[in-house]
C-alpha cells in the first residue's frame, strides 16, 4: 500500500471511506435500499400513525399515511413505473445532452488545449478558489453546473498536476453545497419565495416576501463559501487523497501553431453563438422570453428551466467542431458523430446506475416515507419550545438532517413552510430570515446524501479517474465540505442576526 493510500485510510474519514467502499457495487446498494424501502413501507403502513400537515396548495390540512409497496397496488406500481422511473429520472436527460456537447469539445482536444493555456502560472490557491467559485455561481443555471462544472473541475486539477478527485470534490461542493449562494438571484429564489408567500397567506398573515429577500446575504455567502471550500480542499481533501497515481494523464505537449489557430476559430465561433443567444434573450420581445402571468412581465424563467441545456450543448459542440475542423481532428460528419459517440460510450456505467437509483428514489417518494419524516421533524421543532436564535439553530439542524432523505428543496419547503413561516413570524422572526436559515440547511448536506438525484453521476465521474472509488470515497471526501459549509454559513447567519443587517433590499431579520 502506498503513502497516499495509507494517508487516506487514517482517522474518522478513513473509517467512513473503508466502510463505504467495503459495501457492494453502488448498483447493488441501490437495489438493497429499494428492497429495504419495500419492507419498511409495509411495516410503517401496517403499524404507523398518519401524519397531518397544512398544505398551502390545498388551503387545508392534509393527512398522509405510508403507502405499502407490498400491497397489490404497490407491487403493480413497482412493475408499471419501472420504465418511466428511469426515463423520467431528472438528471438522465440533463447529463446525456450536456455530455454530447462537452464530448465534442473534449474529443477534439479543445478543452485540453484551452486549459493548458489558462493554467500557465495560475497560483494553486487561486485555482482552487476559482473552481469552487465557478461551482457556486453556476446554480443560476439550475442543474447545469452538475454536468459542466463538476467534470471540468476534475480536468482542471488533473491538468495542473493535482489530484482530479480533489477538483471534482471542490466543484461538487460549490455547485451543490453552495446552491443557495450566488451573486444574483435566479429561478430557485422565485420558487422558494412563492412557496413562502403562499404559506404566509394560508396562515392569515398579510406579508409579502420579495424575490430579492436574501440577496445581500447570498452575495457575502458566495465569497465566504469560496474561501471555506478552497481551505477544505487544500488542507483536508488533497492531503487525504495524496499523490494521484491513476490512469488519467494530462497532455503535457506544448501548444502548436495549428492548435492556437484552432482556439482562435473556436473563440470566434463562440462569440458569434453568444451574440445570437443574447439577441434572443436580452430584448423585451426576445424569442426566449415568455409571459409570466403572475407578474405580467416577459421573463427568461421558462428558458432557464427548460431551454438552457440545449444552449449548453451548443456552447461546447460548436467551438469544439470549429477547433476540430481547424486541427484536422474532424474531417467529415462521421468524425463529429464519433466524438459524440465516444462521450456516450463512457456513460454506460451511469445509465446502469441511474436505472436502479431512479427506482429507489421513486419508491421513497411513492411510499410517503420522506414526507412522514419531514412532518415528524417539523412537529419535533414545534414541540421543543425554543424561540429566537436557538429556534433558528434547531431549525437549521433538523432541516439539514431531513435533507438527507428529501433532496428537492421546493418539495421539502412546501411541507415545512406552512408550519415554520407563520410560526417564526409569531415570535417576531421575519420570513426572510426563516427562508435563509432553511436554504443554508438544505444546501449544506446535499453532497452527502445518496438520495440526491445527481449522486449517481458523481460516482461515475469519480470512477473515470480512480476505478477503486466508491460510495465511501465520495461521502468521506464530501463530509468535510458539508460540515465546514454548515458551520461557517450558520456562523455568518448568527453574525447577521446579532448585528441586525438586512438580508436583502428591505428584508429585515426581526419584525
Amino acid at each position: 500500500m502506498n503513502d497516499s493510500e495509507n494517508n487516506s485510510n487514517k482517522g474518522f474519514l478513513g473509517f467512513i471511506e473503508r466502510v463505504g467502499n467495503g459495501l457492494p457495487h453502488p448498483v447493488i446498494i441501490f437495489v438493497i435500499l429499494a428492497l429495504a424501502i419495500i419492507v419498511i413501507s409495509e411495516i410503517v403502513a401496517r403499524f404507523g400513525v398518519p401524519v397531518e400537515y397544512f398544505s398551502a396548495a390545498e388551503g387545508d390540512f392534509v393527512s398522509v399515511e405510508a403507502v405499502s409497496l407490498m400491497s397489490s397496488d404497490g407491487i403493480a406500481h413497482i412493475f408499471n413505473s419501472g420504465v418511466t422511473n428511469f426515463t423520467g429520472f431528472a438528471p438522465l436527460g440533463t447529463v446525456l445532452v450536456a455530455m454530447l456537447g462537452v464530448g465534442v469539445a473534449e474529443w477534439t482536444g479543445l478543452i485540453s488545449t484551452t486549459l493548458k493555456k489558462l493554467l500557465k502560472g495560475v497560483p494553486t490557491g487561486l485555482l482552487t478558489a476559482s473552481v469552487v467559485f465557478a461551482g457556486i455561481i453556476s446554480n443560476i443555471a439550475s442543474d447545469a453546473g452538475y454536468v459542466v462544472v463538476i467534470p471540468l473541475g476534475a480536468i482542471i486539477f488533473a491538468g495542473a498536476g493535482r489530484h482530479p478527485i480533489a477538483g471534482l470534490a471542490a466543484a461538487f461542493a460549490g455547485v451543490s453545497a453552495g446552491f443557495s449562494a450566488n451573486l444574483i438571484f435566479g429561478p430557485t429564489d422565485a420558487l422558494l419565495v412563492g412557496i413562502t408567500n403562499e404559506a404566509l397567506t394560508a396562515g392569515g398573515i398579510d406579508y409579502d416576501v420579495a424575490v430579492t429577500a436574501n440577496w445581500y446575504f447570498m452575495i457575502v455567502s458566495t465569497f465566504v463559501l469560496t474561501a471555506v471550500g478552497a481551505f477544505v480542499t487544500e488542507k483536508i481533501v488533497e492531503p487525504r487523497l495524496g499523490e494521484y497515481n491513476g490512469s488519467y494523464k494530462p497532455d503535457d505537449e506544448p501548444i502548436t501553431d495549428i492548435e492556437n489557430k484552432g482556439m482562435l476559430n473556436a473563440f470566434i465561433s463562440l462569440l458569434v453563438f453568444l451574440g445570437i443567444m443574447a439577441f434572443m434573450m436580452v430584448p423585451e420581445n426576445g424569442a426566449f422570453r415568455a409571459l409570466d402571468e403572475a407578474t405580467g412581465n416577459m421573463t427568461l424563467d421558462t428558458f432557464l428551466r427548460q431551454g438552457l441545456l440545449m444552449m449548453i450543448f451548443l456552447l461546447f459542440a460548436i467551438p469544439g467542431y470549429f477547433y476540430g475542423k481547424t486541427t484536422g481532428k474532424i474531417e467529415t460528419s462521421h468524425d463529429l458523430v464519433k466524438g459524440m459517440s465516444d462521450s456516450m460510450s463512457s456513460m454506460g456505467g451511469y445509465l446502469v446506475l441511474a436505472f436502479f437509483a431512479a427506482q429507489f428514489i421513486n419508491y421513497f417518494a411513492y411510499t410517503n416515507l420522506g414526507l412522514i419524516l419531514a412532518v415528524s421533524g417539523a412537529e419535533f421543532l414545534e414541540a421543543i419550545g425554543f424561540v429566537g436564535l436557538p429556534l433558528i439553530l434547531a431549525f437549521i439542524i433538523v432541516t439539514a438532517f431531513l435533507n438527507l432523505f428529501i433532496g428537492s428543496a421546493s418539495a421539502k419547503w412546501a411541507i415545512m413552510a406552512p408550519v415554520f413561516a407563520p410560526m417564526l413570524f409569531e415570535v417576531n422572526i421575519a420570513p426572510e430570515m426563516t427562508l435563509m436559515a432553511y436554504r443554508i440547511a438544505d444546501s449544506s448536506t446535499n453532497i452527502i446524501s445518496p438520495l440526491m438525484s445527481y449522486f449517481a453521476m458523481i460516482l461515475v465521474f469519480a470512477k473515470r479517474y480512480d476505478e477503486k472509488s466508491g460510495l465511501g470515497t465520495i461521502i468521506s471526501t464530501m463530509l468535510s465540505y458539508s460540515i465546514a459549509f454548515l458551520i461557517a454559513w450558520t456562523l455568518l447567519l448568527i453574525v447577521w442576526y446579532v448585528i441586525g443587517l438586512p438580508l436583502g433590499p428591505g428584508a429585515q431579520i426581526i419584525l
